[in-house]
């Protein structure tokens, strides 16, 4: 097996991921002087930082289908190119609303790389190496945010335009992802079932592992002479089970509340009682304790399977809620600090490293990026209806009866692992079919 290439492609598609997290981080240092320079309500507010979820919903939406037309690899490049749009347009921006057309053609760019990459990187890796690859994404993302939360805390008293600053970091990166997209090759998947391209795809088959690509190209073109002939429509009763896992799991990432705290983990600590520069300061320790944990759940998803990583995520999460709840319900806010990082923790060993995984697996072959694309959409939708409504409730309400919302929905969660979630651990794409659906 060519470890070194099928491991260099999966980092540089990963990378993406990178950029995912950055964007959706740096924001949280800006988003109160946004509010501030523009005179913003809260309502108004929350929209304005929530439109870079909508632009991800527009992306999950249709990043499926550009990633089956364009390919894997053109349509990385594109996405990256976009968020390097988006980050210097959104940095030099004048009024609120041109701000949220750059921000949209960010969120756009999160959406559809949620799609495409954890696709390409599935379509590559073989099956026993096949969680810790994809989950590379999510790692990315992870040091995204903290790479986004340490620049915050650091640019944060360069003065009144700092903000700018923030948001504008994110085109270095863009840059080097766009160049870098040059270098990998075509998922051989696709090159099978939208070009029939068999040469070059088990040329790509021989450069991740030549003693295995005739049997792997062998059960590609299998798979798509036995596609069933009955239906064509994804939303149909043959895909009604990975569908309704896909959703469950993505809402339920949503539903922890996880983008509450990534947007707005300084607002968060602000309302215990903190000071703004400890805030921000507290928000660089989410980052870290974010990738800690990301690499704890890389290095036991192939090991121990999905499963159990989000049974001790459901539970991390029930704990860590009810008691930020009890403590906003108490005005006690001693230990928050804790509370909070052990939120994140839960979610980085659980949803957070299985979520883009899991979706990526469930799929048959010839609406993978179909499923892709839904399971994206779901989460983005509802992160976006999140994000959209947290400052007006924290505002209004306050945030007990918030985290108590989003403890029982991990309650709930905990009962979908328990009684409906399969266990995709080593089995090969071409075969995950006769596992998932019912």
């Amino acid at each position: 097996m060519q470890t070194n290439k099928l491991l260099l492609w999966s980092l540089t598609v990963a990378l993406s991921g990178f950029l995912f997290g950055l964007d959706v981080a740096v924001i949280s240092g800006a988003e109160q002087k946004i509010q501030q320079l523009w005179q913003l309500s809260d309502a108004m507010h929350g929209l304005a930082i929530a439109t870079a979820l909508y632009g991800t919903v527009i992306g999950a939406l249709f990043g499926g289908l550009i990633a089956d037309k364009l390919g894997r690899k053109r349509s990385l490049f594109w996405i990256g190119l976009l968020f390097l749009v988006s980050s210097l347009g959104s940095a030099m921006a004048q009024d609120v609303y041109v701000f949220m057309i750059f921000r949209v053609l960010g969120g756009f760019s999160i959406g559809a790389s949620s799609v495409v990459s954890p696709l390409y990187i599935s379509e590559i890796a073989p099956p026993k190496k096949r969680g810790f690859l994809v989950a590379l994404f999510q790692f990315n993302i992870v040091f995204g945010i903290l790479f986004a939360y340490v620049s915050n805390y650091f640019l944060g008293a360069t003065g009144e335009n700092d903000w700018r600053w923030m948001l504008g970091i994110v085109a270095i990166p863009s840059l080097l992802f766009i160049l870098l997209t040059l270098f990998i090759s075509e998922s051989p998947r696709w090159l099978v079932l939208h070009k029939a391209d068999h040469t070059k795809a088990k040329d790509v088959l021989n450069q991740i592992d030549p003693s295995t690509a005739e049997q792997t190209l062998k059960a590609i073109i299998e798979s798509k002479h036995s596609e069933r002939k009955t239906t064509t429509s994804f939303f149909s009763k043959q895909f009604r089970w990975p569908i309704l896992l896909a959703f469950l799991l993505a809402f339920f990432n949503q539903a922890s509340g996880i983008n509450a705290i990534i947007y707005y983990a300084p607002r968060v600590f602000e309302m215990t009682g903190l000071g703004t520069s400890s805030a921000l300061l507290s928000s660089t320790g989410i980052g870290l304790v974010n990738l800690i944990f990301t690499m704890i759940g890389l290095s036991l998803i192939d090991r121990f399977g999905r499963k159990l990583l989000m049974y001790i995520g459901s539970i991390g999460y029930i704990i860590s809620l009810g008691l930020m709840a009890y403590a906003f319900y108490t005005d006690q806010y001693t230990g928050m600090q804790f509370f909070v990082f052990m939120f994140i923790a839960a979610h980085a060993v659980g949803q957070g490293a299985v979520i883009w995984v899991f979706i990526s697996e469930i799929f048959p072959n010839e609406v993978r990026a179909s499923g892709q694309s839904f399971g994206s959409l779901t989460h983005w939708v509802f992160a976006a209806i999140i994000a959209n409504a947290f400052p007006w409730f924290a505002g209004k309400y306050g945030g007990a009866p918030i985290f108590l919302f989003f403890c029982v929905m991990m309650v709930l969660q905990l009962l979908y692992v328990r009684f409906m979630m399969p266990e995709t651990k080593g089995v090969a794409l071409e075969d995950m079919e006769t596992r998932i659906i019912h």
